[in-house]
């Protein structure tokens, strides 16, 4: 979704970084070979992503949500060269294709996945994080926060994808909308707790940074 003029949307990308070529063949094989192919960050969006790690250059980043695999390797683009990315994601039938991908980006020994049910495995997790990405089911974004926050280093950052949800968060809500419901209380729990400082970016669907005082 464009929330800005379609062709201004159109300059914005053509003036920002190219996505790289293993990417763009990521992109290509997750559309022609897995099913809900949206679910994919993007060229535009992965870019957003990668120069974000740049300049926090993370020594751990924690994924909830891999698909397949794109937005991981973004983010570890701006690993520490001794550091490490945990993705989560509840989908097995993914793994080898995501794992195909990571070797071949050349973070491969940096990236460790998870498969199951993330409330249950980021409570094993016994490292602190300078970055989180949290891109998954919608009606656990709050849950997600609530299980990552106290695993945070202070100055680490919390992206929010999805917050904006095709602008259903400013549209009269279905009482059977469980998605939307979560996310109106998950963008309202950002903007006030106290632990963290928020600014909810409109990039594409919607991108929230949160900075852990």
């Amino acid at each position: 979704m464009h929330f800005i003029p379609e062709k201004l949307d159109t300059y914005v990308v053509n003036h920002s970084q190219k996505e790289p070529e293993l990417l763009q063949q990521l992109n290509r094989e997750t559309y022609q070979k897995i099913l809900q192919p949206r679910m994919l960050s993007g060229a535009y969006q992965g870019r957003v992503l990668s120069i974000i790690s740049k300049l926090i250059n993370p020594k751990n980043i924690l994924e909830i949500g891999t698909y397949t695999g794109y937005s991981a390797i973004c983010l570890a683009e701006g690993l520490q060269k001794n550091g490490a990315l945990h993705t989560i994601d509840i989908n097995e039938e993914l793994e080898d294709f995501q794992r195909k991908y990571f070797n071949l980006s050349g973070y491969g020994e940096q990236i460790h996945q998870h498969i199951g049910d993330a409330t249950t495995i980021i409570p094993n997790l016994n490292q602190k994080f300078d970055l989180v990405f949290i891109d998954a089911d919608k009606p656990n974004y709050p849950t997600y926060f609530d299980l990552i926050i106290n695993k945070m280093n202070s100055g680490g950052v919390i992206l929010s994808d999805n917050v904006l949800w095709s602008g259903k968060v400013i549209e009269e809500v279905d009482t059977d909308d469980i998605s939307t419901k979560a996310l109106l209380k998950y963008n309202t729990l950002l903007a006030e707790d106290p632990r963290i400082e928020t600014v909810l970016l409109p990039i594409r669907d919607g991108l929230t940074i949160s900075r852990v005082i």
